[in-house]
Order: C-alpha cells, then sequence, then structure tokens
C-alpha cells in the first residue's frame, strides 16, 4: 500500500509479499517501494526486498520519510527476536546510496532499529506504521505483548547514534482497548490518537487519546463502539482537523452491515460526541484522508457498484454531510482496495487494490480530478 507522498511527488508503500526468491519466506517476504512520475507514467523501483531473517518480512504497514530523508516503517514478522516461527516483527530505515546512482533500480540500505522479544512484558508484531514527533522521536503500536498482553504503544528515541526503544502505554484489554494495529497521530497540542480492534466497554474497539503526564503519558478511551448499527472494530486509525474533531472508520456494522466513518466531536466537559457521518456497505479497513478544506476520503474493500469495492468522499454543508462515490472498482484498475487514500496538491487521489491489474497481483491507481 502507498503510505507517503513526498515534495516533489514521489510514492512509497509496502507489500506485504513477493520480492525476492531468496529469502525464508519462498519469494514472498515483501517489498518497499517507491513510484517516481515520468511523464504521463509512473516508474516502480523497489528499494528493499525483504528475506524474512533477521531483517524482517511481511510489512503490513504505511512507511514514513523521516526529516533524515531515510525511509522508516514496520515489519510484522521476522528479525529473529522472539521464539515463534515467523518471528515477532522489527522496525528498519532504509537510506539511500550515498552517491548518486544513475540507474533506476537502486538499492537502498536497511538497517534493523530494533526487533521485538515475545518476553512477558515484551511487544511484539507492529502492523502499524511510525509517526515523528518535531524532535526527532518517532511513535509506533504493537497489536501484542506488554504487561497486559493486549498491544504496546512505543516510543523510538535518538540516543548515542542509535535508537532506544521504551513502553509509553500497556493495554490492558479491559475498557482501555486491546490490540492496536494501525498508526498513529498527533494534535495541536502533542497529544497521540488511534484506534484499537477489541476492547472497550463491549469489546467492539475503541478511539483512545494518550497524554503527556509529567515523564510519562496517560491513557485516555474517548470512545467504545458498541457494535449493531453504531459500527465496531475500528480496524483503520484516525485523523484529526483543525477544529481538533477525529475521524474515522469501522470494518463492521451501520445500517448497510459494511461498517461507518464517523466523527467525534470534543465537549467543554472533556467529553466527546460520537456521530455516524455515512453507512457503507463494504468495510472501511484503513485510515481516512482529510484535504485542506475539510472534505474526507478513503476506500471500502468491497462494495461500490460492481462489488469490488469504491473510493468515496464525504463533503460537508449546511450541516450534515455528503456521501459521493469517486470511483468504483471492477476493471483493469484494480479491485478490493484496504488502503488510505494519499492526496497530491493537486487534489489528485493515490492508492493501491489488492487484487487485479495485468498478473493480477494488484494495482497501483490514480484519480484526477
Amino acid at each position: 500500500m502507498p503510505g507517503w507522498l513526498d515534495r516533489v511527488g514521489n510514492l512509497y508503500g509496502t507489500t506485504p509479499s513477493g520480492g525476492n526468491q531468496n529469502g525464508d519466506c519462498y519469494g514472498s517476504c515483501g517489498v518497499v517501494f517507491r513510484l517516481t512520475r515520468n511523464g504521463s507514467s509512473w516508474v516502480f523501483a523497489p528499494l528493499y526486498y525483504f528475506e524474512g531473517g533477521t531483517d524482517g518480512s511481511d510489512p503490513m504497514a504505511v512507511v514514513t520519510v523521516g526529516p533524515d530523508g531515510a525511509v522508516y516503517g514496520t515489519t510484522a514478522m521476522g528479525g529473529d527476536g522472539c521464539t515463534t516461527d515467523y518471528g515477532c516483527g522489527t522496525i528498519f530505515k532504509l537510506t539511500p546510496p550515498a552517491r548518486f546512482c544513475q540507474r533506476i533500480l537502486c538499492p537502498w540500505t536497511e538497517t534493523v532499529l530494533y526487533r521485538f522479544a515475545d518476553s512477558p512484558v515484551g511487544a511484539t508484531n507492529p502492523f502499524g506504521g511510525v509517526i515523528f514527533d518535531a524532535q526527532g522521536n518517532f511513535y509506533g503500536t504493537t497489536l501484542g505483548g506488554g504487561t497486559g498482553v493486549a498491544g504496546t504503544v512505543y516510543k523510538m528515541t535518538p540516543s548515542g547514534g542509535g535508537w532506544t526503544l521504551s513502553t509509553i502505554y500497556n493495554f490492558q484489554g479491559g475498557v482501555d482497548g486491546a490490540v492496536p494495529i494501525t498508526e498513529l497521530k498527533f494534535d495541536r497540542a502533542g497529544n497521540l490518537y488511534g484506534t484499537t480492534l477489541y476492547g472497550g466497554t463491549t469489546a467492539n474497539g475503541n478511539v483512545f487519546r494518550l497524554v503527556r503526564s509529567g515523564s510519562g503519558w496517560s491513557e485516555q478511551s474517548i470512545y467504545s463502539f458498541l457494535g449493531g448499527v453504531n459500527g465496531y472494530a475500528p480496524q483503520g486509525g484516525v485523523v484529526l482537523d483543525s477544529a481538533g474533531n477525529v475521524y474515522g472508520g469501522t470494518v463492521g456494522g451501520g445500517t448497510q452491515f459494511g461498517g461507518v466513518a464517523y466523527e467525534l466531536t470534543p465537549n467543554n466537559d472533556g467529553s466527546w460526541t460520537y456521530s455516524i457521518l455515512a453507512n457503507f456497505n463494504g468495510s472501511i479497513n484503513a485510515s481516512l484522508a482529510i484535504d485542506a478544506a475539510g472534505n474526507l476520503y478513503g476506500t471500502t474493500y468491497a462494495g461500490g457498484s460492481h462489488d469490488d469495492g469504491e473510493v468515496f468522499e464525504l463533503t460537508y454543508a449546511n450541516g450534515s454531510w455528503t456521501t459521493t462515490t469517486v470511483h468504483s472498482f471492477g476493471g483493469p484498475e484494480g479491485a478490493l482496495p484496504i488502503g488510505s487514500v494519499l492526496i497530491g496538491s493537486d487534489g489528485t487521489l493515490y492508492g493501491t487494490a489488492t487484487l487485479g491489474g495485468m498478473r493480477g497481483q494488484g494495482t497501483a491507481w490514480e484519480i484526477t480530478p
């Protein structure tokens, strides 16, 4: 899935399988790639092929271009940091060639910054990507491990030329939530927001906030999903607008049983108001995207006019939200998108589909306004 659009318009992303035929995953350890525009077409360049050993395997998350120009991300498996057959995952950094490379296919150098281990309190299996703060630290989640064995939020701090990992919150699997599998988001005050797939008051998942508390962090569950028409299982993360409202989607529930797009509005007393913006017949498996005008964009896995998924837009006017289908999949452009939408400076939308294309293995697509 593409996860980053840099300043010059290059797209970066991952595939959880495929790649190097010499790896321990029988050629299916995953790839980090870059797409560069060349006239009216795009050039695909694999930056790194995972081999499934200590370097990691199965990158399930988006990647982030850090302040140093390197690409940072996670692998859900591999790393050889624990006793399971498939590994507990890694945090990696990809560095471009030190000298100018005249070839299109110039491999980048991987550095494993951290290998997760399955000790009693160790975090395991990072399915989400990472996010940097202004000081150069970055943060992410693991779906397992921690003192509650329900996942963690971690912080990576530069230290003596390397990096040090610290766990800033351990989910306990109750009201606080369980199994965070996506990237986090900052608000203007430096608080972190995310979702858990399970847990909450009814075990249907929640939206949480981590607030700095002295030298540490405290967790607040700002909303627990109720299931049914209310929605359940927020597999994607959240986005925030300039007013501090929080938006996201679920993989199930709603009046059409495929999931909902929702808004959480902060109240003066510290509570939050939950509103359903739209109901879908296909699940929202990733975070929504927001443009400068406050319009929201996302994808559904299945649904749409061909039941192969769609790209949708949510616009707000006169006190209500309107849903528009931007594109329904069902042809050579791909099918069954599960990733987020990226928005270019000119309003062009980018994303991926898991199936379709010339070889049936998925596509990267763009939609021009």
